[in-house]
């Protein structure tokens, strides 16, 4: 399945891989964005899936908003990439199914915020790193970024080093310090391999995919509280005129 040719989605067994395709940094404009949604939608659509695996081609998992489209793009159209992002965030949310993130590269900004939104981060050991550069680019942090990092770093050290000294964590920091559940030595290819088999073994366990989503909801309320209304379910709820 190809999503506007920005990203893939392969079946392999019962876990749906989303591949975001390119050498690029794969910075996440409205494009991406909205091509990854579409992805997500086009599994949950999918009967038999089991489990979500997202991962991305090249140096970089993704090095975060995409500031060169907004430059490009009319002002009021910026808001649109934020919301977008806010609505992906719900979207994996709301996934009735594990999630699993391959972080194959760096993941920076929105980038490092897109692997915490899953429930399970496998990393590349060798290369790549989580960055939240916003105090280093002069970005004041959105309140739903800042809700993510509260929820899923659990040290309040780590996040302070993550958000105020704008630290790179490597993989191996970023397992020691609970914000990565594992690492993967080797290729790209042997990263997903790991993730594709994390995902497999929680599919396996066969959960009922509503209750999954609705127990991570209760587990991050003050996150899924700042994005629900901009994610797929809102609108499908939204009456129509």
């Amino acid at each position: 399945m190809d999503t506007g040719s920005m990203c893939t989605v392969e079946r392999r067994g019962c876990v749906h891989l989303i591949t975001i395709t390119g050498a690029g940094e794969h910075r996440l404009g409205l494009p991406l964005i909205s091509a990854l949604r579409s992805a997500v939608a086009a599994v949950r659509a999918s009967p038999g899936a089991g489990a979500i695996v997202l991962a991305a081609e090249g140096k970089y998992f993704s090095n975060g908003f995409d500031q060169a489209w907004a430059r490009a793009v009319p002002r009021h159209l910026h808001a649109s990439m934020s919301e977008g992002f806010r609505g992906l965030l719900a979207d994996l949310l709301a996934l009735p199914m594990p999630t699993v993130a391959a972080v194959t590269g760096h993941a920076a900004a929105a980038g490092c915020a897109l692997a915490l939104a899953h429930d399970t981060i496998v990393m590349r050991a060798s290369r790549g790193f989580l960055y939240m550069s916003e105090v280093d680019a002069g970005i004041k942090i959105v309140d739903y970024f800042a809700e993510l990092l509260r929820q899923k770093v659990p040290d309040a050290a780590t996040r302070r080093d993550m958000l105020l000294a704008g630290s790179k964590m490597t993989a191996g920091e970023a397992v020691r310090r609970g914000v990565v559940d594992a690492t993967a030595d080797g290729s790209v290819e042997d990263v997903v391999a790991t993730a594709v088999a994390a995902a497999e073994g929680l599919a396996a366990r066969g959960w009922d995919g509503e209750v999954v989503a609705e127990v991570r909801k209760a587990m991050w309320p003050a996150v899924w509280g700042k994005v629900k209304d901009y994610g797929a379910e809102a609108a499908a709820a939204r009456p129509r005129l």
